[in-house]
């Protein structure tokens, strides 16, 4: 059975691409996705540890409404 991993931040930004977020706009210290009126910051690091995606993605749990599973992450 698989489990959480790091995840690159190159990827991660693929994967919100993917679930309807616009591309990365600069500013201040890090970059910025927006979905709808929401923008979300993106940390500026390389990887994401499994603590760090798992609070992004409680994060994208509040703006898309849903929860986002083990198994839907991996298919982005």
């Amino acid at each position: 059975m698989p489990k959480w991993g790091p995840c690159k931040r190159r990827d991660f930004v693929r994967k919100l691409k993917k679930l309807g977020f616009g591309d990365p706009e600069p500013g201040g210290r890090h970059f910025y996705m927006r979905y709808g009126e929401y923008t979300l910051p993106i940390p500026s690091s390389q990887e994401y540890s499994v603590d760090q995606l798992k609070v992004l993605l409680l994060e994208l749990k509040e703006v898309l409404g849903r929860k986002i599973t083990l198994d839907e992450w991996l298919s982005l």
